[in-house]
């Protein structure tokens, strides 16, 4: 059995973030998936919400409640607000390059936002930041990166987190010792038939939690975002971001009616889609962006550019058929403020995590900035708690046959996950792509 300080499950913003704010004197275990690019961090499109000014606190608030239909925790919601200008310098100073306006930052805005207040870096934000965090995260020498690994279980004592339970890609199962344990999973996209996130993010923090009597809250809180490439095609759907509606793009019914307002919350604009379909009888509704000229739209969104024309569609001069597709999940791991779970030693951070910052509906681009400020906060507490936890002298007996039927095993976690999810009244729930 391996040993170590913390084990971060996870290489996304958060898990990332959370390694790097953790005392370097600890030794650090960061495992993952895939290889360490492969995270929905990276697909991360429109950008990061932060407050521009004192003045903007009490719209910024406002237009988060809002979106999240009042039942956001209003502490978890400031210090978010709070917390972001800080973030914001923190990934400047790791080589972050926000787009400029001038001498300024270029702020864009995007559905649900009262004012520009979104930090972007063309229309591949997300990458832009990931990917600095973890050229940082390979620098240090007391955090180590595992790919091609997967968390099937944790080690558990007295409802303690001692540890965590791999199998590698040859099916190999492996333990890990840990002081603690951080879970940055990620969501439960993998899990839907058409999902913005990548396939192998299916919720397995989750599941565990389920099997080890770990609280979860809000699990039929899960955002459908308005606007992915329609294609026939299996696989994940491409995000066209909210950020273009930001910029002016409409959207229009068969008719080429525009029939909605493109910036209220995502929430709204789906069920009017969702709608709007149904009494066209078709499979997507369309995109204008007829108003920008080709180099505007190169120039800000190159990414979406170059992905639409692959497809065949010019965006300069052809409407883009768009339907809704699974994209993001509220709930997740009940954690409080310092991502602290209700089983000792083990955080949570990021989507897989829940403090009640969202609500039922997310604000875009709050999800890359909430990712950073809690696990933050998580490392913090972490470094703090190390000084005090001591590791059990005595080995844990796994029994290793439980996991020996790895596609049991993961159909039965899938499961666990749909039922937890199920036991509240989830919209577009026939979006769900198990097969119980």
């Amino acid at each position: 059995m391996k040993e170590t300080d913390v084990v971060i499950v996870g290489s996304g913003a958060a898990g990332l973030y959370c390694a790097l704010n953790i005392p370097d004197h600890y030794r650090i275990i960061v495992i993952t998936k895939k290889q360490p690019e492969d995270s929905d961090s990276f697909l991360a499109q429109g950008g990061i919400s932060v407050l521009r000014d004192n003045d903007d606190y009490d719209t910024y608030f406002e237009d988060t409640l809002k979106a999240g239909r009042y039942k956001n925790n209003k502490d978890s919601v400031e210090i978010l607000i709070r917390s972001s200008r800080s973030v914001i310098e923190d990934l400047v100073r790791m080589g972050v390059n926000f787009d400029q306006d001038g001498g300024d930052f270029s702020y864009t805005r995007e559905g649900a936002h009262s004012v520009n207040r979104i930090l972007h870096h063309k229309d591949v934000t997300g990458k832009e930041i990931t990917e600095k965090l973890l050229e940082q995260v390979r620098h240090k020498s007391n955090i180590t990166i595992v790919p091609f690994v997967m968390m099937i279980d944790i080690l558990e004592r007295d409802h303690t987190c001692t540890g965590v339970v791999l199998r590698d890609k040859e099916n190999a199962i492996s333990t890990i010792s840990a002081r603690a344990v951080v879970w940055a999973t990620g969501g439960i996209g993998g899990l839907f038939e058409h999902s913005t996130n990548m396939n192998h993010i299916t919720g397995d923090a989750i599941a565990i939690a389920v099997k080890h009597n770990v609280k979860l809250i809000d699990m039929n809180y899960i955002q459908i975002h308005p606007t992915t490439l329609f294609s026939k095609g299996k696989g994940r759907s491409f995000l066209i971001s909210e950020a273009v509606r930001g910029e002016g793009a409409i959207l229009l019914n068969k008719d080429g009616q525009r029939f909605v307002d493109e910036l209220l919350p995502r929430d709204v604009v789906s069920a009017a889609i969702y709608q709007q379909m149904k009494k066209d009888g078709t499979d997507y509704v369309y995109l204008s962006l007829l108003h920008m000229t080709k180099e505007k739209i190169r120039k800000r969104f190159p990414n979406i550019y170059e992905k639409c024309l692959e497809e065949g569609f010019h965006l300069e001069r052809d409407l883009l058929p768009v339907t809704p597709a699974q994209h993001y999940f509220m709930g997740g791991v009940q954690i409080n403020e310092d991502g602290k779970t209700s089983m000792a030693n083990l955080f949570a951070v990021g989507e897989t995590s829940c403090n009640g910052v969202h609500g039922a509906n997310r604000l875009a681009s709050n999800s890359l900035l909430e990712a950073l400020v809690f696990s933050k906060r998580a490392a913090l507490v972490i470094g703090e708690d190390l000084k005090n936890v001591t590791r059990e002298n005595e080995a844990e007996i796994v029994d290793y046959t439980q996991y020996e039927n790895t596609e049991v095993l993961e159909k039965e976690y899938h499961l666990l996950v749909w039922n937890e999810i199920s036991k509240g009244s989830v919209e577009y729930a026939g979006l769900c792509k198990y097969e119980g």
